[in-house]
């Protein structure tokens, strides 16, 4: 991103034209009704910020990030940085913005998606920015209040995400959405409480152990799903 310097947050939106030097910027603040190219101008001038989100054409900005979200996504990341680890053809993002039209750049906690040569949707642009829907997508929610599971979601099946995963902490639930027919349908557990994917094989998630915050017991799982016919037939 780029280390233009701005004012100080409390200084007024935008500053008066000054002889022989370019007018500030406004600043990027919640709400705000934006073209996705005025967004990424205003987001790269603020390089201290490290999150802000463009969903049908508001900016969103997430409050600070407390020990329990942040445990949470580096779960996530060693879980699917493992499935990476043994498995070809793939690009593992973290807190990365997706470019999906010209109203909505969300940047999810986590996105795992297909490189071009293995039959992924999206690419990356001239300028370094994803363009197109990853094939999955993780964000750590709080509640079900979330915008999360409502706005996002319907972004995402919008756009094809072919599965969607939010992690609900303070419900101590996951879900883990399918697209079918242009619909997200929830995937049920089996016995265990292990959630399979449909487009990864052997990306396997042992929910009970997951929500007890057994990592070992989450990367077990997924060993046997990496161990298994499917997996190693892709």
């Amino acid at each position: 991103m780029s280390t233009t310097r701005i004012s100080e947050r409390h200084s007024p939106k935008a500053s008066p034209r000054t002889e022989g030097s370019q007018p500030q910027l406004p600043r990027l603040e919640p709400g705000d009704r934006l073209t996705r190219y005025e967004f990424e101008r205003r987001y790269e001038a603020m390089p201290q910020l490290k999150k802000a989100e463009l969903i049908e054409g508001v900016v969103n900005m997430p409050s600070p990030v407390k020990n329990t979200h942040g445990e949470s996504h580096g779960t996530i990341m060693v879980w699917l940085g493992s499935y990476c680890v043994a498995t070809p053809g793939l690009h593992l993002n973290d807190n990365t913005s997706i470019r999906l039209d010209l109203d909505n750049e969300p940047q999810p906690d986590a996105l795992l998606r297909l490189d071009s040569s293995h039959g992924g949707t999206s690419r990356v642009g001239i300028d370094d920015y994803i363009e197109g829907p990853p094939e999955l997508i993780v964000e750590i929610a709080a509640s079900s209040a979330s915008y999360d599971l409502h706005d996002k979601l319907r972004v995402y099946r919008r756009h094809g995400v072919q599965e969607y995963v939010v992690w609900r902490i303070m419900d101590r639930q996951i879900d883990w959405f399918a697209l079918e027919q242009g619909r997200y349908l929830s995937l049920a557990a089996d016995e265990h409480g292990v959630l399979r994917s449909q487009v990864f094989p052997g990306l396997w998630l042992d929910v009970p152990a997951l929500l007890e915050g057994d990592l070992a017991g989450v990367l077990a799982m997924l060993q046997q799903g990496l161990a298994g016919e499917e997996h190693n037939t892709t």
